[in-house]
């Protein structure tokens, strides 16, 4: 699929999203990756094959600091 040198990581690789941008929609909220992966704004994906990654957000993201 990649015709990249180096080839971009493949679907079922762990590092998946590395891959290069083929198509990005940020108004629809999803982005096509070189390996066939739709990568989604809320950090899930869709991999080629049909199998779903639920959202991997950081921790910790929903807290708010307060100056002391």
């Amino acid at each position: 699929m990649c015709q990249h040198q180096p080839p971009c990581p493949t679907a079922d690789s762990a590092d998946r999203e590395a891959a290069r941008l083929t198509a990005h929609h940020p108004e629809q909220g999803w982005s096509l990756l070189c390996n066939g992966v739709l990568l989604f704004e809320d950090t899930g994906e869709l991999l080629p094959d049909g199998q779903i990654i639920a959202p991997h957000r950081p921790l910790g993201t929903d807290r708010v600091m307060k100056a002391a």
